[in-house]
């Protein structure tokens, strides 16, 4: 990094967001979080973190948490979100399961129908992670 001043607060976002592949472990938080390594994650903590900007590098999955977050009651059925995507319901099944397991979104099965609600605490961590600490 050439400013020292900018770090990316890795300890934020993973501190409850585990992934399909493994839970981020205490030692990850305290290695990134630890002031002698500086911030500085173990490649098995980066590719887990990596795993959660993953599910949101597809615009549709950005469309799908943004209009989950806009529904009435912060939570929307898998029926309403077919159409503002101009996608198949297979296909926004399959964005919301990456979702899912990433831990942007909550999944309750209702009957045959399954709802979605934003995960407003990872939501925040992936916030407070891209901010620069201040030093």
């Amino acid at each position: 990094m050439s400013d020292s001043s900018t770090f990316v607060n890795a300890c934020a976002i993973m501190g409850g967001m585990g992934t399909a592949t493994a839970p981020v472990t205490a030692g990850d938080v305290a290695a990134c979080c630890s002031l002698l390594t500086g911030g500085v994650l173990d490649t098995a903590a980066a590719e887990r973190l990596a795993a959660v900007f993953k599910a949101l590098s597809d615009p549709a999955r950005v469309k799908l948490v943004s209009l989950i977050a806009a529904s009435d009651g912060g939570e929307a059925c898998i029926c309403d979100l077919t159409e503002p995507l101009g996608l198949s319901q297979p296909t926004v099944s399959h964005h919301m399961k990456l979702l899912v397991e990433s831990g942007l979104v909550s999944r309750d099965q209702r009957g045959k129908w399954a709802y979605y609600r934003v995960n407003a605490e990872a939501l925040d961590r992936i916030a407070t992670a891209v901010a620069p600490l201040q030093r």
